[in-house]
Formats: C-alpha cells, structure tokens, sequence
C-alpha cells in the first residue's frame, strides 16, 4: 500500500511540474507573438519620409511669410520720395524739382565741355601736322574746316596780308599779328567758358536751396506737434524725413558741380597753354620765318 501511495505522489509531482512548464511555454510563446502581431496591425512608415516632408513644407511657408511681410511694410511705409511727394505741399515740391532742374544741367554742362576740350586736345595733335608742309597756307588745308587751330592760322596771315597791303603800316606787322592771332585765341578761350559760372552757381547756391527744404520741413513737423497736441513719432517722423530728403538731394546736387568745375577748369588751362604755343609758333613764322615744331 504504501509503495502505491508512493507512486501516486510521485506520477501527481511529475503531472503538476509538466503542466507548469506547458503553461509556462505557452505564455511565453504569446508574449513573442504579441509585438510580431503589433508590427504587423500598425501600417508601414518610412522613418525618412516625415523628416524629409517638413524641410521641404518649411521653405514654402517661410517665403510666403516674407512677401506677406514685405508687402506689409510697403504699404504701411509712410516715408520715402513718393511719400514725400504725395503729402509735400508746393514749396515742398517747387523746390525738389528746382534741384533736379540743376542737376539735370550741371550733368550736361559736363558731357559737353569734356567733349569740347577732348575735341581740342585732339585737334592739337593734328596741328603738328601743319608744320610738315611746304608753305603755311598748305598746311592750314590740311586741318579739319572747324579746328580752333586753323582758325587761329588763318586769322594770323589774314592779318599779315593786310599788313603787306598797308592797311596797318602805321603798327609794326609783329604786333599786328599778335593781335590777330590774340583775339582768336580769346574768342577759343570765351567758348571754354561757357556754362562754367552756372556750374559754379550751382555748386554754392544748391545747399542753401536743400536747406531751405530743411528749414520748411522741420517748420511742417512743428505744425504737425502743435495741431496733434503731443510729440508722437508718427507726426514728427515724416516732416523731418522730408527735411533730411531735402538736404541730401542738394548735397548731391552741390557735390558733381564743385567737383566738375575744378576739373574743367584744369583741363581749360591744358587747352589754352595747347593753343597759346600753337599761336606763337604762328606768330613767329608770319613775323620772323621761324617755323614751329613738328612734334
């Protein structure tokens, strides 16, 4: 009896630690079959696909935040030229547009004279060439119908031959032709001049017209303040801006004048110690024989 008893126990020990290790395996296999089945329920993501969809969304709306911005300031903006001109009154205006009526000259003054002193600088050049001929009114048709040489050579033996034909004979024929050959380098010389005194009138007079539109500005904001009853940036702002416009438009009006001006007047003196020498050397062939030289 006992030995069976012993047997019982023994098969219920092996039937219980069989059970628990079925039961054990079969939660074990759950557990590994529950992430397999989350994996294959949830849909397939690319990891790249997200962090690839925000940069190329974020240059988008970044460029469309910055032209709603700009356009946003643009039309806010009170300030400027165009402001300037919309709400200036007639002085305001009259006077903007007498500084670009300067400038606008002062500009062509410029391109004209240094296309007339280039000209002459030229012309100087082609005078030596007048020395290589045989006779002086040979080389005189050699040069250009409008150089100021040939005008000079010419008036020079229209001067000898009227002294040879003694309609001078009361001067001596050196000086007569001096004065000749004077008189056409004074009328070159009249001819550089021209517009030179409106650059320079331009150049001292233009700040004080930008300071004028300072002073009308500045008297603008005040009115502005007193009619407002407070000093608010927004009242004060755009009269002053306006006076600042006003100031740097004249400077830039001044500055070119000046500057040009003393150029010109430099190249001028180039000019005429070019035809000074050019009109010795004349005289010294009409009154002495001496020709000039070739180079």
């Amino acid at each position: 009896m006992k030995t069976k008893k012993i047997s019982s126990l023994i098969v219920l020990q092996m039937a219980l630690a069989f059970g628990g290790q079925h039961i054990l395996a079969t939660q074990a296999i759950a557990q590994e079959a529950a992430p397999v089945a989350a994996e294959a329920v949830a849909p397939a993501v690319d990891p790249a696909a997200a962090p690839a969809a925000e940069p190329a969304a974020a240059p988008a709306a970044a460029s469309a935040v910055d032209a709603a911005t700009e356009a946003t300031a643009a039309a806010a903006n009170p300030y400027g030229f165009d402001a300037m001109w919309e709400h200036g009154d007639g002085i305001a205006r009259g006077n903007l547009i007498i500084m670009v009526i300067m400038s606008a000259f002062t500009w062509y003054i410029l391109a004209t004279k240094l296309w007339q002193q280039q000209s002459l600088f030229g012309q100087f050049a082609a005078s030596r060439k007048l020395w290589e001929a045989k006779s002086l009114p040979e080389g005189i048709n050699q040069l250009k119908a409008d150089s100021a040489y040939r005008m000079v050579a010419e008036d020079g033996v229209a001067a000898y031959k009227q002294h040879e034909s003694r309609q001078g004979e009361k001067i001596h024929l050196a000086e007569w032709v001096h004065m000749a050959i004077n008189r056409s380098i004074g009328s070159v010389n009249s001819d550089l001049q021209t517009g030179m005194a409106f650059l320079a009138t331009v150049g001292s007079v233009s700040p004080f017209v930008g300071l004028f539109g300072t002073v009308w500005g500045i008297y603008h904001a005040l009115i502005a303040i007193a009619t407002s009853g407070q000093a608010s940036i927004d009242k004060v702002a755009g009269p002053v801006g306006e006076a600042l416009i006003m100031t740097a438009v004249g400077l830039a009006v001044a500055v070119p004048a000046v500057m040009g001006y003393n150029w010109l007047i430099r190249r001028n003196k180039q000019v005429m110690e070019q035809l000074n020498s050019f009109g010795a050397e004349v005289h010294a062939y009409l009154s002495m024989g001496v020709r000039g030289k070739k180079d």
